[in-house]
């Protein structure tokens, strides 16, 4: 919903959805200093109606990130579906640096999200997806009872942090995952 919480036209919708793919395609490639101007040039309209649906840059980085978030939440959902309990969190995780790796600006604007972002709602749900994930590996058998979400969310942080920084191959990747799947292990 755009800020004033009205409903939007055919029209507008169309051009909100338009900004929001550009602008994650836009940031994806050039980071959270990116441009609006080339937000809207990618998005095929003009920059008053980016202004329009968001008046700030942080306006559309914050619907960025609730975007992301409610996708991750989403595939936490699917996991707990289809996968056996104990490997839903392993999977997560696995997608979760995948992702990373190749779209860094997904942690630089995670990074921002709890502070600068304001978006607690959001995070919040996905830390609660987690933790279903883990109760459910724990219960499972597949990962420690004494682990904590607080511990899963850092591991989960900094091994998607060292795929953007280290220059991580698929190898060292899944070797760094393997080490932190046998730590978490019972």
């Amino acid at each position: 919903m755009p800020p004033d919480d009205k409903p939007l036209r055919t029209d507008a919708l169309r051009n909100r959805v338009r900004i929001l793919e550009a602008a994650e395609q836009v940031f994806s490639e050039r980071g959270p200093a990116a441009s609006t101007e080339e937000v809207a040039n990618r998005a095929g309209v003009a920059i008053g109606t980016v202004f329009r649906h968001f008046p700030t840059k942080g306006d559309l980085l914050r619907e960025i990130m609730k975007s992301l978030l409610a996708r991750l939440v989403s595939d936490v959902e699917t996991l707990r579906r289809e996968s056996p309990p104990g490997a839903a969190l392993f999977a997560f995780f696995t997608t979760l640096v995948a992702q990373a790796a190749r779209q860094k600006t997904v942690l630089d604007l995670l990074a921002q999200a709890g502070a600068e972002l304001s978006i607690p709602d959001a995070v919040g749900l996905l830390e609660r997806s987690v933790d279903g994930l883990l109760h459910s590996a724990q219960d499972a058998g597949t990962v420690r009872r004494d682990v904590r979400l607080p511990e899963v969310m850092a591991l989960l942080s900094a091994v998607c942090q060292g795929a953007v920084t280290g220059g991580w191959d698929e190898r060292l990747q899944t070797r760094t995952l393997a080490v932190v799947f046998a730590g978490l292990a019972p």
